[in-house]
């Protein structure tokens, strides 16, 4: 692998995976929202050409959950339709697409983490956008479509844990679910699984790529409180019911990384993910 584009490039995800590649000497090219409208098919296709890349990583993605309620044809334009015009460049470049998709997929029903075989429910704007995203990405004969969720790090983005991690060490409360479970994901991780997938040229498909096992939002702060040897009391439990939210999340969206682990891909507990996450912070 030498030659990379990497879309959504200025993202706390994307600036991840470019860096990453870049350090390990991949010729990168990295395109941020300015430089590329993926909502534009000729400009789209031109930067593909361009680039002349034997991997295309779109990490570009609308992620407004609730926004996308009121704004259905931007949260589509960015999430699925531009997907088949990278899908169909890449295609004509000869190169191999990784696109990411989301936990939001499914309805939150379930009481054991979701695999990549389990039906998709989507219950929002967001989640059927990029649950169509999915497929078209699946498009692309030589694709990787990596399912994430709860993405924390990098330098772009206030994730979640961020915002858990920046309160507690200012000492101040920090409201997080007590019956909303996820599997939180590192992109520092992602970046790491994305490589060894491509590196290993492994079968192409659908894979889930989150933190090993799951847990509470309430637990996530309670291991950070633990870190940051920050008093508990500060979290406040609240349910998902009593916070107005326009897009509906899924109860318990936690993912299984077994297909990964087959592949000899192991993903680190999502507890060291965090422990790693705010030494780095802190720095």
């Amino acid at each position: 692998m030498t030659s990379v584009l990497v879309t959504g490039a200025a993202g706390q995800l994307g600036s991840t995976v470019v860096r990453r590649l870049a350090e390990r000497g991949a010729r990168v090219v990295a395109a941020d929202r300015d430089e590329a409208d993926l909502t534009d098919p000729r400009r789209t296709r031109e930067l593909v050409a361009a680039a002349r890349p034997e991997v295309v990583i779109n990490c570009a993605a609308y992620n407004d959950v609730d926004g996308a309620e009121e704004r259905a044809e931007e949260a589509f334009a960015v999430n699925a339709f531009a997907v088949r015009v990278l899908a169909r460049a890449a295609g004509e470049a000869g190169a191999v697409l990784v696109h990411y998709g989301t936990d939001f997929v499914f309805d939150g029903t379930a009481s054991a983490p979701y695999t990549e075989t389990d039906r998709p429910a989507p219950q929002s704007v967001y989640a059927q956008s990029k649950l169509v995203g999915e497929w078209f990405a699946a498009g692309a004969a030589r694709h990787y479509v990596l399912r994430v969720e709860s993405l924390f790090g990098g330098a772009a983005a206030k994730s979640s844990i961020d915002r858990i991690i920046d309160a507690l060490r200012q000492g101040r409360p920090a409201r997080v679910f007590s019956d909303r479970v996820v599997s939180p994901s590192y992109v520092e991780d992602v970046a790491a699984a994305t490589e060894a997938l491509l590196a290993r040229a492994a079968p192409f498909g659908l894979y889930h790529c989150v933190n090993g096992g799951h847990a509470t939002w309430l637990d996530v702060g309670r291991e950070i409180a633990g870190v940051l040897e920050a008093p508990e009391s500060l979290l406040q439990p609240v349910a998902v019911a009593s916070v107005p939210l326009r897009a509906k999340r899924p109860a318990f969206a936690a993912l299984s990384n077994e297909k990964l682990r087959r592949l000899g891909i192991e993903m680190p507990p999502w507890q060291d993910a965090v422990r790693r996450h705010v030494a780095r912070t802190a720095r």
